[in-house]
């Protein structure tokens, strides 16, 4: 291969380090927050998403691959989102009678 065609600018790693250390402060505040524990862990869950998402996209350059690379990527989540839920649904407490 080219090597221009290959080349893509380099990431602000800094930048990203930075987003990762703030987004972690911020779990941090979130798991001690007086709201109901639902809430507290959907925003969890939501801040936790995030960060690997700037993981994967920075540190390991999906940002610049294919978009066939997403789709392999976003199949095995989405799949496990799916078993998660069929888990959890599962696993939830019936009412008695």
């Amino acid at each position: 291969m080219n090597e221009a065609e290959t080349a893509h600018p380099q990431p602000n790693y800094a930048g990203v380090f930075w987003s990762l250390f703030i987004l972690t402060i911020l779990e941090i505040a979130a798991a001690n927050m007086p709201f109901a524990k639902v809430i507290v862990v959907v925003l969890l869950i939501v801040l936790a998403v995030i960060k690997a998402s700037l993981v994967a996209l920075f540190y390991m350059h999906l940002k610049f691959e294919k978009f066939l690379i997403y789709l392999i990527v976003i199949f095995p989540l989405v799949l496990a989102v799916i078993l998660t839920v069929m888990t959890l649904l599962d696993q939830a407490p019936t009412p008695m009678g």
